[in-house]
């Protein structure tokens, strides 16, 4: 299948990649190039620039939580439609799990047959940035080095010394530079960027960074390269297979400044299986959506809204009510910490949440958990079933505290053979994580979500009919 694109990969984190990923995204579609973004690895905060630039919802591509084939299907479903499928890597080029590959930018290269661009920040180089290029180029000859960008460049004689050098050592075209210029930043907080959600001035952010892209960067041989990108391997078609659903559920998704975590993937499975999906705020409504079979409530930063959650005293009290009353209820990582009794935030303050589980949640003032793990599922719950083992994606700065003692948890986490641990609060029927899962590692996640809606709501409709 012959899917035009490009993987957007760099030296280290830091470097540049989510700027210039969303420049070229922005300067092909002014250029009027229909434009389909993806985002490498566990992210959740560069999907949402891609989508709001390139127009069409971003996709994440993991090599660790999902098959080659899973991939492949979720790249290709995407792809088809578009003219070029940029895809943002992860950490740097050949960073993946331990020492390995896995989920590394590289490694989703080499499944997806895609031809990689570089990225390399020139500050305070000149030939020097020749060698790196060289030792990229050389570490795996079975990665595509098609074409490298600098990254702040002092003026156009520091790139054409850094790109003569690169050129003349190691046969990569250069496609050109940004300027070091601070207007073309991003500002970050504790977990990476500030979401789009939150940023008013993305559009004037958009069209400047595009105006330099296409200024300074040769977009005509970038589309050149995405175009001459090898045939991607065939995938057997696993996730998205015609199935019939068996009677529509409806569940109610948390999207607002707050929480906004979501795989697209996962909405996208959730609804190919007969769910249908509504959106409430929990900033704004004061009430949940009238006749809902379940509750999904993401990740994002209760902790930044957690004095406007706290006063919107009547959501919580009607999220209270329908956990007790056995609503399935599945709440990941920012989810979970609005769930229990309290949230206490970076200054110490101390803010009421929903309280279905009786601990409170305080924020560090360090990274508690991040990375890959393993999950063994030691008790049923909504989402699978005692003795299944999955793959999951940690990183949250809070920690659980004062937890009774009667609490029951439903994994048993694997980081590796010295570190392990217990998450995933269970009550009736919820579920509360900071465990990150992609329904595509494991289609029963949302087929067990489904069905645990469909099994409460006709067992309350048969109870209230008698």
């Amino acid at each position: 299948m012959n899917l035009p694109r490009i993987i957007i990969a760099g030296t280290h984190s830091g470097v540049g990649k989510t700027t210039l990923t969303l420049g070229i995204t922005s300067a092909l579609k002014k250029r009027g190039v229909n434009v389909q973004a993806f985002k490498a690895g566990p992210d959740y905060i560069d999907p949402a620039y891609h989508s709001q630039a390139s127009g069409k919802l971003c996709g994440n591509l993991d090599s660790w939580l999902l098959s080659k084939d899973v991939l492949r299907e979720l790249f290709a479903r995407r792809a088809e439609p578009a003219e070029i499928s940029i895809i943002e890597g992860v950490m740097g080029l050949y960073d993946g799990l331990k020492d390995s590959e896995q989920g590394s930018t590289a490694h989703l290269a080499k499944i997806l047959n895609s031809p990689v661009i570089l990225i390399l920040n020139a500050r305070s180089l000149s030939r020097s940035a020749a060698a790196i290029a060289l030792g990229y180029k050389k570490f795996d000859p079975g990665v595509d080095i098609a074409g490298i960008i600098l990254n702040n460049i002092a003026s156009k004689r520091h790139y054409n010394y850094i790109k003569s050098a690169i050129e003349r050592k190691t046969r990569i075209p250069v496609l050109g530079y940004l300027p070091g210029d601070h207007h073309l930043k991003i500002s970050e907080r504790h977990l990476g960027l500030v979401p789009v959600t939150e940023k008013k001035v993305i559009g004037a952010f958009r069209g400047i960074l595009a105006k330099s892209v296409s200024a300074n960067i040769n977009l005509t041989k970038l589309l050149a390269i995405a175009r001459q990108a090898k045939p991607l391997p065939h995938s057997r078609e696993i996730i998205f297979k015609k199935e019939l659903p068996k009677g529509r559920v409806t569940i109610a998704i948390a999207k607002d400044k707050a929480f906004h975590f979501y795989y697209q993937d996962n909405l996208d499975i959730l609804k190919h299986l007969g769910a249908e999906i509504v959106t409430f705020s929990p900033l704004r409504d004061r009430e949940l959506p009238k006749g809902i079979d379940g509750l999904y409530i993401g990740g994002g930063f209760p902790e930044v809204f957690a004095s406007d959650l706290s006063k919107n005293a009547s959501l919580r009290q009607s999220i209270y009510q329908k956990a007790k009353d056995g609503l399935p209820i599945y709440a990941e990582c920012g989810g979970l910490m609005y769930l229990v009794k309290n949230l206490i935030d970076f200054q110490k303050r101390k803010f009421p949440m929903v309280g279905v589980f009786k601990c409170s949640v305080n924020m560090g003032n360090r990274l508690h958990r991040m990375g890959y793990v393993n999950v063994q599922v030691i008790k049923d719950n909504i989402l699978s079933n005692q003795g299944d083992r999955n793959r999951a994606h940690l990183f949250h700065w809070s920690r659980l505290t004062n937890i009774p003692k009667n609490s029951t948890f439903a994994y048993r986490i694997i980081k590796d053979k010295d570190n392990l641990f217990y998450d995933g609060l269970v009550t009736k029927n919820v579920l509360a994580s900071y465990a990150h899962l992609h329904f595509a590692s494991n289609t029963d996640f949302a087929k067990n979500f489904i069905n645990s809606c469909r099994i409460n709501r006709d067992s309350a409709h048969f109870f209230s009919v008698r």
